[in-house]
């Protein structure tokens, strides 16, 4: 036992010695001037208490404390900053609260299964799918820098909703440019380029005259923007083409008589703050059409061209989609997939 009696000082000495049991390196606590012997035991059992549980925390961090670890690890391999904030925002919202004082070794499978089930019941189910892809991160993380063995998370299956909220008709998207048009509308041009292309927002932002082709009616997609990451590659990190349509480029040609910098569409304040959605849905409201979202309007295109005809593989190429199950909600609101299948039918 590490308790000794110095003679001379006329007090007890109380050591602690442990090895880490990872790192294999010695620590030792020390304490002095104890006068008597009990004293001297009693401290000595509080040594070895706080001596296992400062290798504890080591070992098996709190949660907030892994997370932050992570986020860190997370940042430095090369992920995209709103996808980074995306999983800092979450987890540390969701789980912060109710995880705070547990550490990570702790976790059980069922607890997370509870969680994502019941306590993220509320939430829909893309949002509970993230969550846990979120969390299976973390303690993946936590596996691969061998502070836990095994991962813990569940595996659960999410039923998809291959749902479109919203979206604007032919006629209702006529209504929208014309009326924008006649007023004098700030946000006329990049509404109507939106109609016209199917660009996603931050295509649309960072669309420079470098790459409209005039001639062949052309525009090389080639960046994308967001206020968090500011310029970068388009979502999918390939460059396409997309085709100008005959009525749109007098829109085009006359922003290009007037422009102003490198950029194609004006520089506007909700645009550049990400409130884009806001002077839509006002104006859709003030003529009495659907309220959808900035990003629907990719959708209408989407819809509208696949109901004209337009081939499903040609609408994909242009609009950047890669993924054939996402075109198949398009295909299916255009209703094309089952055009012609009653002409046969005659009952009377």
């Amino acid at each position: 036992m590490g308790i000794k009696y110095d003679r001379e000082k006329k007090h007890y000495v109380v050591t602690y010695h442990r090895r880490h049991p990872v790192t294999k390196q010695s620590k030792s606590i020390r304490r002095q001037g104890i006068k008597t012997k009990y004293e001297a035991e009693r401290v000595y059992k509080e040594l070895i208490i706080k001596m296992g549980e400062k290798f504890n925390e080591n070992l098996h961090p709190l949660w907030p404390d892994l997370v932050e670890k992570f986020l860190d690890y997370y940042a430095n391999c090369g992920i995209a900053k709103n996808t980074l904030k995306n999983y800092e925002q979450c987890i540390k919202a969701n789980t912060f609260h109710i995880w705070g004082k547990k550490r990570i070794n702790e976790f059980s499978t069922s607890e997370i299964r509870d969680f994502i089930l019941d306590d993220c019941a509320k939430f829909s189910e893309a949002h509970r799918k993230s969550m846990l892809k979120y969390l299976r991160a973390v303690f993946r993380y936590a596996v691969e820098h061998d502070i836990i063995y095994r991962d813990p998370c569940p595996r659960l299956k999410f039923k998809k909703n291959e749902k479109i909220k919203k979206m604007l008709k032919e006629e209702e998207i006529k209504i929208l440019l014309r009326e924008a048009k006649e007023r004098n509308h700030e946000w006329f041009p990049v509404w109507a380029v939106a109609c016209y292309t199917g660009l996603r927002n931050g295509e649309l932002y960072a669309l420079k005259w470098e790459n409209v082709d005039f001639q062949n009616r052309l525009i090389y997609i080639t960046h994308s923007w967001n206020k968090i990451n500011g310029l970068k590659t388009t979502k999918s990190g390939d460059d396409r083409v997309v085709e100008i349509a005959p009525s749109l480029m007098p829109v085009i040609k006359e922003l290009y008589e007037k422009k102003k910098g490198e950029f194609v569409l004006p520089r506007i304040r909700d645009w550049e703050t990400g409130t884009q959605a806001k002077p839509l849905k006002d104006f859709l409201k003030e003529l009495n059409l659907p309220l959808i979202r900035f990003h629907d309007l990719r959708a209408s295109w989407a819809t509208i061209m696949l109901s004209k005809g337009i081939e499903p593989i040609k609408v994909m190429s242009m609009g950047g989609w890669k993924d054939l199950k996402t075109m198949q909600i398009y295909i299916r609101k255009s209703g094309i997939h089952i055009q012609g299948i009653t002409n046969d039918l005659n009952f009377f």
